[in-house]
């Protein structure tokens, strides 16, 4: 349902309230110009809409809000439950300048033990599968690796991809340091590699006690069966348990319990929510979150909108620990639905878990500290770049630099600062094709074409911006409000002649050269009137210009390195006459690699499907 209704030029609320249904459903508020300005969720329509125009003591953050409304619209649903999902979907494909957003669309790490014979340990995001025992999801991706390291060192457990486990002739290095026990080639037999399996799967689970029950019990029997090498080496899993112990994990006496703990920090007009994971009775790490638009509004507010935003759709532990008061109900019962078991939200904390609590909100404020001192540099930064190319309202600053070996691979990259810190989830690339190798002019006329078409064309007066871009806005549509070009005044010209192309001649360009040496803290910035200016190394300014550059470098080097390997490694069999699609690909498969293929004999070469003997040594040839 929507409604577009003025009354003398401004929005009168009235026709639309009193058409509303006393039913649950979402509502979104639209300003002047189409842009959402908030979604919300209510259990009876009409009177949770009213309450914005009937309020007298609204906060300033939501009388601003209010003003700027020029139409309602209503979605009705079902259920109460139905409107959480569809009001966390349209949050975040909308992101409303007035909802609480919180960034985090990257899937948590897993530890998993595959299901194979020999089973194989690994690291994994996305979505489980039945066929493997997944343990996690891991806070980041270092918690759950240094998990893996240590695994390793206690059970020996195989890490390698099966296309090379099948064609090992030989234990490879990490037999060697201790770090595997070569099932490959038979130097652990299966039940003895399948018990390693179970003593790593009750110590993911949290069962310490249990294992190493297991492991004195096994060594002690070797002992006295005067097996002392196999005594030994059982000894030395004993040590790197303990080791594990002491240096890992947070333990649990209450138990293999699951649970996130969720703290809440606020300090002048900052918030950081901080997310710690339990697993198996065991502390497994933080992550801290910094939402936006939450500056003014209460802490229960700020929680159920991350419980809502950061679970549905994601697996949830049977208990979350929260510091402040959460009084939704829809909330937990439909976290129960979605993950199967019930879920329940605690609120008053107590003996350990209150221990987790403290512990979370002691970290959620050094998080809030460290962002503050974060900022206030980049702030500096920022005011004094402002001052030194005389851009009061600089915000939005986008980097572009040209990556290639040779003209080979030839990529462009586009970064992007905005409200003081790299905004990657705005990063682009683009392939450069169709032109002279090398020719890097061309690929910055070609990038910044590309980047820059749509805005021209979408008319650049009415694409300025009044506030801070959001994410969720059409990027191609977004105008900066400088660019920086890695390069020389060659390279400035080129995007000055596509700004003259395209009509967007008052987007503000700058060059920046590598200094003599290519030395850190001599660059040169570069200005269209061909006037150049080298700072002192020292200049806050400098540095902002540095990091951004940098980072534009970083991501175009890492893109073309990736597009070149995977150019050589298609390119290196397409040169054999004889090796079309279907037996490169059954090569790539069996071997499970360009390099496993080039350190494979004429004998197993011939053993791949549709490789013949003679194929296999003209294959062997060509890639020695």
């Amino acid at each position: 349902m929507s409604t577009d209704i003025l009354s003398n030029g401004k929005f009168d609320p009235k026709p639309i309230l009193d058409s509303l249904p006393l039913l649950p459903g979402v509502y979104r508020f639209f300003d002047g110009k189409g842009e959402v300005l908030y979604v919300g969720k209510a259990n009876q329509l009409r009177k949770r809409v009213a309450s914005y125009f009937q309020k007298t003591n609204v906060s300033p953050r939501i009388r601003l809000m209010v003003s700027h409304v020029a139409r309602i619209e209503t979605t009705v649903t079902r259920s109460e439950t139905e409107a959480l999902l569809l009001e966390n979907n349209l949050i975040k494909s909308l992101r409303p300048r007035y909802n609480i957003l919180f960034r985090d669309d990257k899937s948590y790490p897993y530890i998993v033990l595959t299901g194979d014979k020999f089973p194989r340990l690994t690291y994994y995001r996305g979505t489980p599968n039945r066929q493997h025992q997944y343990f996690g999801p891991y806070p980041n991706s270092y918690a759950a690796k240094e998990s893996m390291q240590l695994l390793q060192k206690i059970f020996r457990i195989r890490t390698c991809e099966d296309s090379v486990f099948s064609n090992r002739t030989r234990p490879c290095l990490l037999h060697q340091i201790h770090r595997c026990t070569a099932p490959c080639v038979k130097l652990i037999s299966p039940e003895d590699y399948q018990a390693d399996i179970r003593n790593a799967v009750l110590l993911l689970q949290g069962k310490h006690q249990e294992v190493e029950q297991v492991l004195r019990s096994a060594m002690e029997h070797a002992a006295d069966g005067l097996h002392y090498e196999q005594a030994a080496a059982l000894r030395d899993q004993l040590r790197a348990l303990h080791t594990v112990q002491q240096k890992q994990f947070v333990e649990s006496t209450g138990g293999a319990t699951d649970a996130d703990i969720i703290a809440l920090a606020q300090q002048d007009g900052l918030v950081c929510v901080n997310l710690a994971m339990v697993r198996g009775g065991r502390h497994l790490g933080d992550k801290s979150f910094f939402p936006e638009h939450a500056e003014d509004l209460p802490a229960d507010e700020i929680v159920q909108a991350f419980i809502a935003q950061h679970y549905l759709n994601r697996s949830v532990p049977p208990l979350l620990v929260l510091g402040e008061e959460c009084s939704d109900e829809t909330l937990a019962q439909l976290l129960s639905e979605q993950a199967g078991h019930t879920v329940k939200i605690s609120t008053a904390a107590s003996g350990e878990r209150r221990q987790w609590l403290e512990m979370g909100q002691r970290n959620a404020q050094l998080a809030l500290q460290q962002r503050k001192m974060q900022q206030g540099g980049q702030k500096l930064r920022l005011d004094k770049l402002r001052e030194l190319l005389d851009m009061p309202d600089l915000q939005r600053i986008e980097c572009f630099d040209i990556s290639h070996t040779m003209g080979e691979a030839a990529q462009a990259s586009c970064v992007v600062y905005e409200n003081l810190d790299m905004r990657t989830s705005q990063y682009r690339r683009y392939n450069i094709t169709g032109i002279t190798p090398g020719d890097d002019y061309a690929a910055m006329h070609q990038a910044l074409t590309r980047r820059y078409q749509k805005l021209a064309e979408a008319c650049p007066e009415s694409s300025r911006r009044d506030g801070p871009n959001e994410e969720g806005a059409k990027q191609d549509l977004i105008r900066p409000d400088l660019i920086l070009i890695d390069g020389g005044l060659g390279q400035l010209h080129i995007a000055m002649n596509v700004m003259h192309e395209l009509g967007l001649n008052d987007l503000a360009l700058v060059g920046v050269a590598k200094g003599e040496e290519r030395k850190a803290g001599l660059e040169q910035l570069i200005f269209p009137d061909g006037t150049a200016k080298q700072l002192r190394s020292d200049d806050p300014a400098l540095h902002l210009i540095q990091q951004i550059r940098d980072e534009a470098h970083r991501f175009a080097i890492t893109g073309h390195r990736a597009k070149r390997g995977k150019a050589r490694t298609a390119s290196s069999l397409e040169e054999i006459s004889g090796v079309g699609d279907k037996r490169r690909r059954s090569l790539l498969t069996h071997f499970g690699g360009l390099r496993e293929v080039a350190q494979a004999s004429v004998e197993q070469l011939s053993q791949v499907e549709g490789i013949s003997k003679s194929l296999a040594e003209k294959i062997y040839q060509q890639l020695h």
